[in-house]
């Protein structure tokens, strides 16, 4: 356990680089432990030094914020196991994050000469809210001076003759590191555990997420692939840290999906990673998308978790061709064409495929598994398997009375993999923690707790994580697997090995609705139900539908737990681009229009924003008998561009103005966009009066070509009257 002092009266200054100053007899300490053969000379060495680290600097890591506090730490070696003539080791570090430099001071370590009686006394110990009983001492260093941002390691072993470790009998003893400051008295606690001689072994599985962190987008792009799989990111880092273990894996399926969708595009790093994936001998079972909150799914008012829909939208059809795709994973179903030569495209459930699991696996965030949560998960059935849910011990009546719980349970008619608490949450905070001499501490607390866990089981499994951590770190997570599979009386089992054990009937706790991340899920359902609806407009709905389904399911990922002002901003952004998609669709305003024509059709403009090609119905209503207008007109809109559509007209008896009623719907009749009206000035009877005229017009200038030719045909006959008369 860490303890820190108060503050200090001085305004806390940025820490600079830490002076980390490394005992040689801390390293001494930890070789005797890892080779008993050596513990003579090892125990030289102390007497040599009197019990006190020669100090040695070594390279530092970048600055980080300063703490404001000194923090003391005791972190037993070998995860505090100590077993028959072997000695104890630990470390004691101060850590200084103050702008004052630690007195010297005088570090006693001393150990209880009775084992804590249960899981109980051990976490009042660790949590400082008992004394632990009697306790002894049986070893000193001193702390020399720690500048401000500084960090100082010593060492201290208790020899494996000293009479004070003689004849112990199995169990976990209270431990602590204390010593004197001007602020008071420190202490840290921690544990020493002396295992069983032979002890009876009992089965542990472990379970680790495999995730990437939050997103608000549907997939990982090629950008981030390549970042989270390079040699040091952190899905390469998971990976490192579960290979070669009996780890079970919880593997977030959007990832791998993430990858295929890229096909031939794909980043050589990530294909190699999912590759690597595959041949991974693990027992596994995949998360939901995204490792999305399936707590606040259900209790948004789904009756069962969301899937995603289709991934199509993310395919480029250049990435995929009939000659071959090299991304790893089920063989492409061929699409139903006759061309040999047109993309082969895989479909949902072979992008999402995680390699060998098992289906129907849920695992809700810790704490948010209420009784009807827990309930309406154990009713569904997937691939004809009954689902299992993971639960904390803390989720069940009996462990939140601080009682080991059987791994494998059922609470009514849901089956259950409940895993401890106590175990997991030490677990996961060592394996977030660099610094190998801190990560000690909740290492051996762990033990501790598992030791306990194991002496209660009765034969029965127990269930441990590591849950979910964006800070996870390489060696860390892999250091807590190992702690877990290697305690004393363990022996790992699958996630087949536990989910086939008998289960132990529990009762599900009472937990608080996280009524935040609820509302947000309706929401968000909400806004795909209107999606849904506009989607009607496209060929192939599933290219808006899909994206929106893996982007909620990414929005309601776990991983934001932590980044709550970034997620509220994350869905307040979702929210605008529903907004902005629904309304990518529309009627431009249009001109008023005169009609001077008994029928003539009216121009109307519809926009079209999207990137593909929508099919809309134009329904437009006139006000007014006088205009006769189609009432629907179906037209296809261009892919981001305007069409024009034309509507039909036909004008009755009398003039005057009337507006017609614009409103776009999709073919199964779902309103597309804002409606619209367009006024009409209707003079239909101007084209008789028109016509009246124009054929007054036509006749009397036929009326006057004949009156012109009468009269030029009399003339004539005028002038050859008069040249007969005339003499000759």
């Amino acid at each position: 356990m860490t303890v820190t002092s108060p503050p200090s009266g001085l305004s806390v200054l940025r820490r600079g680089l830490r002076a980390r100053l490394r005992a040689a007899l801390a390293i001494a300490a930890l070789l005797a432990v890892a080779a008993p053969i050596a513990a003579t000379p090892v125990v030289a060495a102390v007497a040599a030094v009197g019990g006190r680290a020669s100090a040695s600097v070594s390279p530092s890591p970048p600055p980080e914020p300063p703490t404001g506090r000194v923090e003391f730490t005791l972190s037993p070696v070998a995860n505090g196991i100590v077993r028959a003539d072997e000695g104890l080791a630990v470390s004691v570090t101060l850590q200084n994050g103050t702008d004052a430099a630690t007195e010297p001071a005088a570090v006693t370590l001393s150990l209880g000469t009775t084992p804590l009686p249960d899981r109980a006394a051990l976490s009042a110990w660790l949590n400082a809210q008992t004394t632990g009983g009697d306790l002894v001492p049986v070893g000193t260093t001193a702390l020399e001076t720690v500048l401000p941002g500084g960090e100082l390691i010593n060492g201290i072993l208790v020899a494996a003759g000293d009479p004070v470790l003689a004849g112990r009998a199995a169990g976990v003893y209270p431990l602590s590191a204390t010593y004197e400051t001007p602020n008071g008295r420190l202490e840290s606690t921690s544990a020493m555990i002396v295992p069983p001689e032979n002890p009876a072994t009992v089965g542990v599985g472990i379970v680790v997420p495999i995730t990437a962190g939050p997103s608000a987008e549907g997939v990982l792009t090629a950008r981030e692939l390549t970042e989270l799989t390079s040699p040091t990111g952190s899905l390469t880092s998971q990976l490192d840290a579960v290979d070669g273990t009996t780890a079970i894996l919880a593997i977030d399926p959007a990832v791998p999906a993430a990858i295929r969708v890229l096909g031939t595009s794909a980043p050589a790093s990530a294909v190699a990673w999912l590759e690597r994936l595959e041949l991974l001998q693990n027992s596994r079972f995949a998360l939901q998308f995204g490792d999305a909150d399936v707590a606040a799914q259900l209790q948004a008012g789904l009756t069962r978790p969301l899937r995603p829909v289709s991934l199509q939208a993310y395919i480029d059809p250049a990435n995929f061709t009939a000659v071959g795709n090299t991304t790893p994973g089920p063989t492409p179903t061929p699409t139903s064409t006759a061309d040999p030569d047109a993309p082969v495209y895989p479909g949902t459930a072979e992008l999402l495929d995680i390699g060998g699991a098992r289906p129907a696996v849920y695992w809700p965030g810790t704490g948010t598994a209420t009784p009807d949560v827990v309930a309406t998960l154990g009713s569904l059935v997937v691939d004809d398997r009954d689902a299992l849910t993971l639960v904390p011990s803390t989720s069940t009546r009996a462990g939140a009375e601080g009682a080991t719980v059987s791994g494998r349970a059922v609470a009514g008619d849901a089956d259950l993999l409940v895993y401890d608490a106590d175990v997991s949450r030490a677990l996961h905070s060592a394996s977030v923690l660099e610094e190998t001499a801190l990560r000690g501490a909740p290492l051996t607390a762990a033990t501790a707790f598992l030791s306990f866990a194991v002496a209660e089981a009765d034969g029965q499994p127990i269930v441990v994580t590591v849950d979910r951590d964006l800070d996870r770190s390489r060696v860390g997570l892999r250091t807590a697997i190992t702690t877990a599979a290697q305690a004393p009386g363990v022996t790992p089992m699958t996630l087949g090995g536990v989910a086939t054990r008998p289960p132990t009937a529990v009762e599900i706790a009472d937990a608080p609705v996280e009524q935040e991340r609820a509302d947000t899920a309706s929401a968000l359902l909400t806004g795909e139900a209107q999606l849904n609806r506009f989607a009607t407009i496209l060929e192939d709905a599933s290219l808006i539908t899909g994206p929106e389904r893996a982007e909620i399911l990414q929005l309601l990922g776990l991983a934001w737990l932590p980044e709550t002002a970034q997620w509220q901003e994350a869905v307040a952004a979702h929210y605008a681009a529903t907004a902005t998609t629904l309304d990518s669709v529309g009627i431009l305003p249009p001109s008023p229009i005169n009609l001077f024509s008994a029928g003539a059709p009216i121009p109307i403009w519809v926009r079209n924003d999207l990137p593909y090609p929508v099919n809309v119905v134009l329904y437009a209503t006139p006000d007014d008998l006088r205009l006769d207008v189609a009432q629907a007109t179906e037209a296809t809109a261009g892919a981001q561009s305007n069409t024009r559509v034309q509507v039909p007209v036909q004008a009755r008896v009398g003039n005057g103005d009337v507006t017609v009623q614009l409103q776009l719907r999709s073919r199964t009749l779902e309103p597309i966009g804002a409606p619209q009206a367009v006024d009409v000035n209707v003079r239909a009877d101007w084209e008789g009066v028109g016509i009246v005229v124009l054929s007054l017009l036509v006749g009397g200038f036929i009326l006057l070509g004949i009156v012109r030719t009468v009269l030029r045909l009399r003339s004539r006959r005028r002038r050859r009257a008069q040249v007969e008369e005339e003499p000759s």
